[in-house]
């Protein structure tokens, strides 16, 4: 049965045009490896099919599948709105001290910057308090949701590994600031928010020399008596001017806390206890709120530019919203599919295991995938979903890919990249007015190798 099913393979691989094929023979990557499947928007029959329903592990193309069931499952529009409150009317007394606990109820807001944290603290002054007792947080909208960010890849402070948290603040992610002294030929390290709790030992070494591009610094975090201290080393062109990396320092509750405590300080407040989690009275009174971005806005920013913490969080906002609180990625998962379902996608093969495709067991068919890329098209969402993939030589992960004049602008993406992974899915505009669907999956050691053959894919479509 699988020298048959092999022996298929081989007859539709062929079938590739002659420039396509001999890029694919070039690549010397097994015929098994792969997964490709092309054709018209609304077409009942494939241009391209070889190994289509096959699951395959899609890395970051996943996202398509989180952001589009959300945009359509919750709707453009939809808003997560964090909120402050306290218990009954929220008396404030003489001296600008909050009767009883501050409450937050976490949203799940997965682009809550430090400005909109501020913006929200802000609107406390404005309403006279000055003194908090104490401030409980609610993020019972998500279940235990949180993951150890080394246990991917082995590198626990990249923010791409950040753990999702309904109470995430920054993505979560410390920015460390390099400036420049000319003068003393050395680097002045900044932490970006200055945080109590985190410090910088080491010093990068100063080079004198023509700019190359971006430095190779290392660091390494370590955790100090509930302090964390983040070892820096390397060397950077003094040419090159200021530059920054951004990094999990700690834990997302406790990133939270360290902002909270340091915003409400510069705007003059005090807080006599702690900070914990707990649940918001029946009989609490909202004192403020934040609505974040919409969700279309939203998605752009986890397509483009494949924001993992995003997708998680945005695939946990679906479970709650349509399974009810306390979401988990499972129940997230849940809920995709059968959005998915409603829709008629066929969804055979298919395992969504975080939604945003940092993952050793996802595993989408590229025939299934390119179903649910059509429903999209003919749908009244088609122009927010398509806005939210990368363009092809303009912007997202593909900004410095298929630049020429032929294939730039005409095709809208999504990338995904992993050990052994490589994947490519989205529209192209023909030059004849009509638009295709591609999806090109590979899993193998050498998957990397497929680049030029796909990008040769987008461009001989752009020329149909």
């Amino acid at each position: 049965m699988l020298l048959a099913l092999f022996s298929v393979a081989g007859v539709r691989a062929q079938g590739l045009p002659p420039e396509l094929a001999s890029l694919w023979r070039a690549t010397k990557l097994p015929e098994s490896s792969l997964s490709l499947y092309v054709k018209e928007v609304g077409a009942a029959t494939s241009m391209l099919d070889i190994n289509s329903g096959v699951p395959r592990n899609p890395a970051s193309v996943m996202k398509m599948v989180t952001t589009w069931s959300a945009l359509s499952g919750l709707g453009n529009d939809y808003v997560w709105r964090t909120t402050m409150l306290a218990r009954g009317k929220g008396r404030v007394d003489g001296q600008g001290t909050l009767m009883g606990p501050l409450y937050i109820k976490a949203a799940g807001d997965p682009f809550l910057s430090v400005q909109d944290l501020w913006s929200l603290l802000r609107e406390l002054r404005l309403r006279g308090i000055k003194n908090l007792t104490e401030v409980v947080v609610d993020r019972s909208i998500f279940g235990p949701v949180a993951t150890d960010p080394g246990a991917f890849d082995g590198a626990p402070d990249r923010p791409y590994n950040a753990s999702p948290d309904a109470m995430m603040v920054g993505l979560g992610a410390v920015r460390l600031v390099f400036q420049p002294d000319m003068a003393a030929r050395k680097w002045i390290p900044i932490v970006d928010p200055p945080l109590r709790d985190v410090r910088i030992d080491g010093e990068i070494g100063w080079r004198d020399a023509v700019c190359p591009g971006s430095p190779s610094i290392n660091t390494r975090i370590e955790p100090v008596s509930g302090r964390y201290v983040v070892h820096i080393s390397g060397a950077a062109v003094g040419s090159c001017g200021e530059f920054s990396l951004y990094r999990l320092v700690m834990p997302q509750p406790q990133y939270f806390e360290d902002i909270f405590r340091q915003l409400w300080r510069e705007l003059g407040g005090t807080l006599a206890k702690g900070i914990h989690e707990g649940t918001v009275p029946a009989d609490a009174t909202v004192l403020a709120w934040h609505d974040s971005r919409s969700l279309g806005d939203t998605i752009r920013q986890i397509n483009k530019h494949s924001n993992n913490v995003m997708a998680r969080t945005l695939l946990l906002t679906l479970g709650a919203e349509r399974l009810g609180p306390g979401a988990t990625p499972d129940s997230g998962a849940r809920a995709a599919m059968s959005v998915l379902a409603a829709q008629g996608v066929d969804t055979r093969g298919w395992h969504i295991d975080n939604g945003a495709g940092l993952s050793r067991e996802s595993r989408l068919t590229a025939s299934g995938l390119a179903g649910m890329l059509d429903v999209a098209w003919r749908t009244p969402l088609m122009p927010e979903f398509i806005s939210s993939l990368a363009v092809a030589g303009i912007d997202g992960t593909v900004r410095r890919r298929m630049r020429d004049d032929a294939v730039q602008g005409m095709a809208h993406l999504k990338t995904g990249s992993l050990r052994a992974a490589r994947s490519l899915a989205g529209y192209v505009l023909g030059a004849s007015g009509k638009r295709y669907i591609l999806v090109s999956f590979v899993n193998d050691d050498r998957a990397y190798a497929v680049r030029a053959f796909d990008d040769a894919l987008v461009a001989w479509l752009a020329e149909q």
